[in-house]
């Protein structure tokens, strides 16, 4: 029984947040930065997003119950905050603001901004990521030893985000300024298809609930 529950919450975690995945997205969104300091966003979201989504496992479903606001509903917003980020990705300013741009990238409070939005959430503990936590810790039926597990769990996926995010500066480096440019481009088309998935699937439970 902690046999299955356990890899239940491992796969299904591990393809929720998609680490890999993560990897050109977190280089998509920290351009100009240094090592350092995209090291700096890395850990910081890491800790923020593994916080979101082990209180999520505890108080998640009773927070939103008493806020008045339905798992569909917080499906639909998460998309829309993915939307947003999308459209800038693809249609950045970058021109008009690339005389600030490099020294904003190295400046504390945008290491902070940018590590809590948008990459700790929505993108990593993002709507489909925080649904699975509660559906998960509402499967451990108060089981403390489960839900211990859940958030072990929790803490290995923020682990592999991290790692990945590490490695992120090689990959940028190897890529050049014409392939992340590129790279960023064709990001954000993907990301704005999956910010439409994420509001369709919101609105059709919500119709479906209706």
């Amino acid at each position: 029984m902690l046999a299955d529950y356990l890899t239940a919450a491992v796969v299904t975690l591990l393809v929720t947040v998609d680490p890999p995945g993560l990897a050109p997205i977190f280089l998509g969104i920290t351009p100009g930065m240094s090592d350092e300091s995209r090291r700096q966003v890395a850990i910081r979201a890491v800790i923020i997003a593994g916080g979101i989504m082990a209180a999520s496992g505890f108080v998640g479903a009773q927070l939103l119950g008493a806020l008045g606001i339905s798992l569909p509903a917080f499906r639909i917003a998460g998309g829309l905050l993915l939307f947003w980020i999308a459209f800038e990705m693809v249609f950045a300013k970058r021109n008009e603001r690339k005389t600030v741009h490099a020294e904003q990238a190295v400046t504390l409070d945008h290491i902070r901004n940018v590590a809590a939005f948008p990459l700790a959430i929505p993108l990593m503990a993002g709507p489909g990521a925080i649904t699975a936590t509660i559906l998960l810790a509402g499967r451990a039926h108060g089981d403390p030893v489960k839900l211990g597990l859940l958030m072990a769990v929790i803490a290995l996926v923020m682990i592999s985000c991290l790692a990945v995010f590490l490695a992120a500066g090689r990959i940028s480096k190897w890529l050049g300024v014409t392939g992340n440019v590129v790279l960023t481009r064709l990001l954000g088309v993907i990301l704005a298809a999956l910010a439409v998935q994420f509001v369709a699937d919101g609105v059709r439970a919500m119709v479906t609930a209706a």
